[in-house]
């Protein structure tokens, strides 16, 4: 089955989504908005093509700064993306914004000394936060294969033309033309999904000149008169109007390679979120990879279980940081958000058909063999083998990782406790195939 790496990239871009706090179809509507800016600026059939890409995975860094939020601002990092997006930079909103959502439920000293904090440093930590996501987003670009052009368009996503952006200052003509038609269209869509279309017209003309280039704003400017450019931004065709923005002279195919580039690159996203979770999806794929290498797996199912391990907590961009990450036990409603992680990855892998065989181990990788699991309570014959394999890796690293509410386990300690759910939780064969392993791995250490 041939797919068009549009479809792919496009369809996981409402992960990038949720993970910014944005309402579903941002990215598609970045999209749309900014390949109608760089027909405007004619550009050439290779510069839209770029183009089209960086904006569909402008966000692609946006996950490594969520944990950074929670712990300087005390804040959920979701609702915190989204809000922020909504101030114009100006000192004067900056402050507004930093004392109504820095530490709102924690105890007044706390939330004084995180606010006192910001003011003195805030410069300095905006910096970071925004050279973290920038910088991060451009490597997991390059290494899912992008061109440098596309990875320099995310690198510097957040640089202004008057040299007032971060991370570097860039000025003028040193700021890349796809990183200002990006911002530019992200601005445009936030204000647009939030206020309306005149909002968005007024902050593009109000940006003119210190965001963005006024000859840019003068083509936003032109094609915003238009109800043909703002109509489908609300329109249930537009994952298919996005679809035929591609430059149909560089439409790119996904071979199964660019299939593993995408799921290993999507799986540094997902792992960038918590530094307690950093490297746990490759991790996983490699576990199950052993483990279905034991059962006798062929080559092609492994490859593709692989991708499954290596995107099943896709969904987890979806869950705030100060829950992901808190040290204390969850309360009900906490844990209620985390058991959605699931349902939220299904979802997000069931619209790309190359990857809809990977759906049923997203979803189900919290079931229980005895039916007391999430999110659906499966039991024993409902749960497949994929999925049973999937469930005992990611529990073994879970176990023997560190963890914000304890340190690892040694792997004997782990595979002790998970033998006890052998029938209950985890399946028998599996466990005994990741024992084998990690005992053939000891062997050859020694």
């Amino acid at each position: 089955m041939k797919i068009r790496s549009a479809e792919l990239i496009g369809a996981l871009s409402h992960a990038l989504d949720i993970t910014e706090g944005q309402p579903r179809g941002h990215c598609h509507r970045v999209c749309w908005m900014g390949m109608k800016l760089g027909q405007g600026i004619n550009l050439s059939r290779e510069e839209l093509s770029d183009l089209y890409y960086a904006l569909l995975l402008k966000d692609l860094g946006c996950s490594s700064n969520a944990a950074r939020i929670c712990q300087l601002y005390l804040a959920d990092d979701l609702k915190f993306k989204a809000d922020f997006k909504l101030i114009d930079g100006s000192l004067s909103q900056a402050l507004r914004f930093v004392l109504t959502h820095t530490g709102l439920e924690s105890g007044m000293a706390e939330r004084f000394r995180a606010i006192v904090n910001i003011m003195r440093n805030g410069g300095q930590i905006s910096r970071e936060l925004i050279e973290a996501r920038c910088h991060r987003g451009a490597d997991i670009a390059r290494q899912m294969g992008f061109s440098a052009t596309v990875a320099d368009a995310i690198q510097n996503l957040d640089e202004h033309w008057d040299g007032s952006g971060k991370p570097e200052g860039k000025l003028r003509r040193a700021v890349p033309v796809a990183s200002q038609i990006a911002l530019l269209a992200q601005v445009a869509d936030v204000f647009f999904m939030a206020n309306g279309r005149e909002a968005a017209f007024r902050e593009i003309e109000a940006r003119a000149g210190t965001w963005f280039d006024k000859d840019l704003v003068d083509v936003f400017v032109n094609l915003a008169e238009w109800d043909e450019f703002w109509d489908p931004l609300i329109a249930d065709e537009l994952d298919t109007r996005i679809l035929a923005l591609e430059p149909d002279d560089q439409i790119r195919i996904a071979d199964e390679d660019y299939l593993d580039r995408v799921a290993k690159g999507f799986a540094m996203v997902v792992d960038s979120k918590s530094p307690f979770t950093a490297g746990h999806s490759s991790r996983v794929a490699v576990y199950t990879d052993m483990i279905a290498e034991r059962l006798g797996f062929a080559a092609v199912h492994r490859r593709q279980l692989s991708r499954a391990a290596l995107l099943h907590d896709i969904g987890k961009l979806g869950i705030s940081n100060a829950i992901l990450d808190k040290p204390a036990r969850l309360t009900e409603a906490e844990f209620a958000t985390i058991k959605t992680h699931p349902t939220l990855s299904a979802e997000i892998l069931r619209g790309i058909p190359a990857l809809s065989n990977l759906v049923s181990v997203a979803e189900g990788h919290h079931e229980r063999l005895d039916g007391t699991g999430y999110p659906r309570g499966l039991a024993a014959d409902e749960i497949d083998l994929d999925t049973r394999i999937t469930t005992v890796a990611d529990v073994f690293d879970a176990m023997t990782a560190d963890r914000p509410y304890r340190k690892a386990m040694p792997v004997h300690e782990a595979l002790s406790l998970m033998r006890r759910d052998v029938g209950t939780a985890l399946d028998e064969t599996c466990v005994n195939a990741i024992s084998d392993a990690m005992k053939d791995m000891q062997r050859v250490a020694a």
